[in-house]
């Protein structure tokens, strides 16, 4: 007996980041593989971004946590700007409740999957507030689902800045999903058509279009034993696991 084909989302970070990063990822859903897309509800283009997706019937959005953005130059991290104090938990708690609130203002409704502007939610004091967040609403938050695996390896550069260039190609995604064993894959990606944008990860978006938008992809992606699936469609989820 066939078994029957695993789940792959493939979630687009830094919706609203740009109009041109915004038109991007448009693209890569209209004529690839995107089915998903998180949104940075604090930037200028946010509210243009999301009455472009509906029109295009692109709903399966959920929250991108923007609380600062941080680039590698000279051998150490720097902050390009900072939305709170992040030794501030209260602080902290208050930003992220607001985006939530300014979500459903732009959306009229609940995202369905919770994620962070670089991770940011994976460490405190934004960890506790992202997990309680999606317990209340039931949806999927980023590298601590107990339904739905993270596969962050689609991406074109290391941790220092240094090209990886490698990683950002279609035999790339389909090792990754050679190497996954969970029944439902989330694909993290960042494409974009901005030129010019402050931040370290900037050419390599355009790259992603490409690659996304590769004739023929969604057929080897199903001969991989993969259906490209919504957060939405999954239904409401389990609270997140506890972690350290």
């Amino acid at each position: 007996m066939t078994a029957p084909p695993r789940k792959l989302i493939v979630n687009a970070d830094d919706l609203g980041y740009t109009p041109l990063t915004s038109a991007g990822i448009l693209a890569a859903r209209r004529d690839g593989i995107v089915t998903s897309a998180s949104v940075m509800v604090r930037r200028p283009d946010a509210e243009a971004a999301v009455r472009q997706a509906g029109e295009e019937g692109f709903d399966d959005l959920g929250l991108h946590l923007d609380l600062g953005e941080w680039t590698y130059l000279g051998g150490r991290w720097r902050k390009l700007y900072g939305v709170v104090a992040m030794e501030d938990p209260a602080a902290v708690r208050d930003e992220c409740e607001r985006q939530v609130d300014r979500f459903r203002e732009l959306v009229g409704r609940d995202p369905t999957h919770l994620d962070s502007h670089q991770h940011v939610h994976r460490d405190d004091p934004v960890r506790p507030v992202a997990r309680e967040i999606a317990a209340r609403l039931g949806i999927v938050l980023r590298d601590a689902s107990r339904t739905v695996a993270y596969a962050g390896g689609f991406y074109g550069q290391y941790g220092d800045g240094r090209s990886a260039a490698e990683c950002l190609s279609v035999e790339a995604i389909l090792g990754i999903l050679e190497r996954a064993t969970a029944e439902v894959v989330e694909l993290g990606c960042h494409p974009g058509l901005d030129p010019d944008l402050e931040t370290m990860y900037c050419h390599e978006r355009k790259r992603e279009v490409e690659v996304l938008c590769t004739p023929g992809l969604r057929e080897r992606i199903a001969a991989a034993g993969f259906t490209l699936a919504t957060f939405a469609a999954l239904g409401p989820q389990p609270a997140p696991e506890s972690g350290p």
